[in-house]
């Protein structure tokens, strides 16, 4: 009977952990289901807007790239 593949790679694991480093993070998890939790310290929750009172404006460089791949 062959092995199933790992939920979690070691080079996963290594990610998260330089990237949780790199982050500030106090900790990181990983679970049975083998999703890996980066825990910050300090991170305040955000509250969601409701997009109302926001007007998204995209960067020039966006801009830029948006108009060379319009179509038509």
């Amino acid at each position: 009977m062959p092995r199933r593949p790992a939920k979690v790679t070691q080079a996963d694991l290594a990610r998260a952990i330089r990237a949780a480093k790199e982050a500030g993070a106090s900790a990181v998890s990983v679970g049975p289901d083998g999703v890996i939790r980066i825990i910050l310290t300090g991170a305040a929750p955000t509250n969601p807007t409701t997009g109302l009172d926001e007007i998204w404006i995209p960067s020039e460089a966006l801009q830029r790239y948006l108009k060379r791949t319009e179509s038509g």
